[in-house]
């Protein structure tokens, strides 16, 4: 019996374990961590055998393959050790690809790609049976394959992370979105090797498959060079009317519940993925409008007291906050800040000071930020406590105001994860509603 090991119990290791288990492999599970407790009853069930806290390598060194989790990186101990001693490692989805024969839809970019996974769902499920969604977004590639339901089309969000370590994963259609800097920290502070990483998508377009890019991205355009011949690539740009989507057929006009000219991008991109699965017009232009706001992303909590509270804590770069900040039409007191990814600020520099009257950074450490906006924001302030920062906003905001959590970094600092950071943001939010300002 083939041995597998897996690096790493949470959703794309527990996923891998389980699509292993099923398929007939000897399979055991290793985590340098504390195992989260979902996950760790989830192996407990099924009799997977695992280890947590620590990897033993006389263990793992009996694998035939070894799939490794996104959240690890190329330079982590147990990596390194294998890679010298040339043991196979691969990637979560390159090893869930084996067991699926249908379609395969890959949207990647460094902002907007969970809008864009979901919307291009949201345009496909009702038309065209067997339609699954997950990835970077919910369920992991290899879970999604675990279950009773049988999918003939699989639309997944990827990460970097994700696209690392994969080789033999093929596309029906790849989409990029954009590439901005992010995640440096591991890439070596290298933004040309994070787009490498992204760029991996696009090289994994099957032969007369199609490639929907951003053309006005000089970090994807310069390397179109290199995708294969028999790959028909699509280029959008974001210059086209706000109402309207170009398509083969002419501009469609359409409405949108969404904010920002950002997700008119993503809608375009959406529709395009769209007809290229032959979906009808009035179908797409129907559905775009009925697609809600996801979870985290320009998500509007309500409006209390004349000042609305919007939750972005899916904003986890500078660009994200970018498209954040440039979406509002209103005075914002914006809460920044968490752990800092070797972000440069720069390029938000000036949309805050045409935007944010005051800043709240909600972090550990606010140097950078403080540096960065105290020339542009007449109002900051620090805390490390969400509700001193939504109490302190309240303080400051007027009636036409709105108080944007938009954090540009991620948020290992005070929080387990931007959902953490999200949920927390609502609760305080919806809990002191009734209190009155100042």
């Amino acid at each position: 019996m083939e041995r597998i090991a897996v690096l790493g119990a949470g959703e794309s290791g527990v996923g891998t374990a389980l699509l292993a288990m099923k398929n007939g492999y000897e399979v055991f599970v290793s985590d340098y961590g504390e195992i989260p407790g979902k996950y760790k009853e989830e192996l407990k069930i099924n009799n997977i055998p695992f280890e947590e806290k620590g990897h033993s390598f006389e263990i793992l060194e009996k694998a035939n393959l070894i799939v490794k989790s996104p959240g690890i990186p190329e330079r982590s101990e147990v990596v390194r050790h294998f890679r010298l001693r040339g043991k196979k490692i691969i990637s979560e989805i390159e090893w869930a690809s084996r067991f699926f024969g249908g379609r395969i839809i890959g949207i990647t970019g460094s902002n907007g790609k969970t809008t864009t996974t979901s919307m291009i769902y949201h345009l496909l499920s009702e038309e065209i049976p067997g339609v699954g969604m997950g990835g970077n977004i919910g369920t992991s590639m290899a879970r999604l394959l675990c279950g009773d339901e049988k999918f003939e089309i699989l639309v997944l969000e990827l990460s970097s992370f994700q696209l690392d370590d994969i080789e033999d994963i093929r596309f029906d259609i790849g989409v990029i979105l954009n590439i901005t800097a992010d995640h440096l920290d591991r890439y070596d502070y290298n933004i040309e090797k994070y787009a490498d990483a992204k760029w991996n998508l696009a090289l994994s377009v099957k032969a007369a498959g199609d490639l929907v890019i951003n053309g006005d991205d000089p970090m994807i355009t310069k390397r179109l060079s290199t995708v294969p011949a028999n790959v028909s690539v699509h280029k959008l740009s974001a210059n086209f009317p706000m109402t309207s989507l170009p398509s083969k057929d002419g501009d469609l006009l359409f409405e949108m519940n969404l904010k920002g000219r950002h997700n008119l991008f993503n809608a375009n991109i959406a529709a395009k993925v769209a007809e290229l699965m032959d979906v009808d017009n009035s179908v797409i232009i129907d559905r775009l409008k009925s697609f809600d706001a996801i979870e985290h992303r320009l998500e509007s909590i309500g409006i209390f007291d004349g000042v609305e509270y919007i939750n972005d804590s899916k904003a986890t770069n500078v660009e994200s906050s970018v498209y954040a900040l440039e979406a509002m039409n209103k005075p914002v007191i914006w809460i920044a800040g968490g752990t800092d990814k070797g972000n440069d600020y720069s390029s938000l520099v000036p949309v805050a000071g045409n935007k944010v009257k005051a800043m709240i950074c909600l972090c550990v450490d606010d140097t950078k930020l403080r540096s960065s906006f105290e020339s542009v924001v007449d109002k900051m302030a620090t805390t490390r406590d969400m509700k001193e920062a939504i109490l302190l906003s309240r303080k400051w905001a007027e009636d036409e105001d709105v108080v944007l959590l938009s954090p540009a970094c991620a948020s290992f600092d005070l929080f387990d994860n931007y959902e953490h950071r999200g949920r927390e943001f609502k609760n305080v939010v919806l809990n002191i509603k009734s209190e009155t300002r100042k």
